[in-house]
């Protein structure tokens, strides 16, 4: 293959991943669209479905479609990182965190202690590629 060849083959190669991109994106932007809308619609149906339940007092109901169910949902979250750190400490509460590492903070600080390696950390890596427009 000739030097003009290769060269015309990547940019062919090149050009083709942007196409397959911007279609993907343009397919993404579609769904989302389309999921927005359909979320506000089940909100609405929710809405009268927990009204429902709450005026007549019911946790479930069932319909010749289906059953529906009341229930609590609670979020728990906080605005004082270092007095719930101060307090998971204290309470050896480790527990109350999410078990996974923070990829960029992992990746300073090894990079800044290059000797230091936390026991059972696994590293995986592999090459990738970014394709810019010109």
């Amino acid at each position: 293959m000739a030097d003009t060849d290769k060269v015309f083959s990547l940019d062919k190669l090149v050009s083709v991943y942007i196409k397959l991109r911007d279609q993907k994106a343009e397919l993404a932007a579609q769904f989302a669209a389309q999921e927005e809308d359909l979320d506000k619609k089940l909100k609405v149906i929710q809405t009268a479905l927990l009204d429902h339940c709450k005026e007549s007092g019911s946790e479930s109901v069932r319909t010749a479609s289906g059953t529906f169910f009341r229930s609590v949902r609670k979020k728990f979250w906080t605005g004082d990182w270092d007095s719930m750190n101060k307090f998971i400490l204290e309470h050896d509460a480790l527990g109350l965190l999410e078990k996974r590492i923070h990829q960029t903070n992992m990746r300073t600080f090894l990079e800044d202690n290059p000797t230091l390696l936390p026991p059972g950390l696994n590293v995986d890596s592999e090459y990738t590629i970014t394709v810019r427009r010109k």
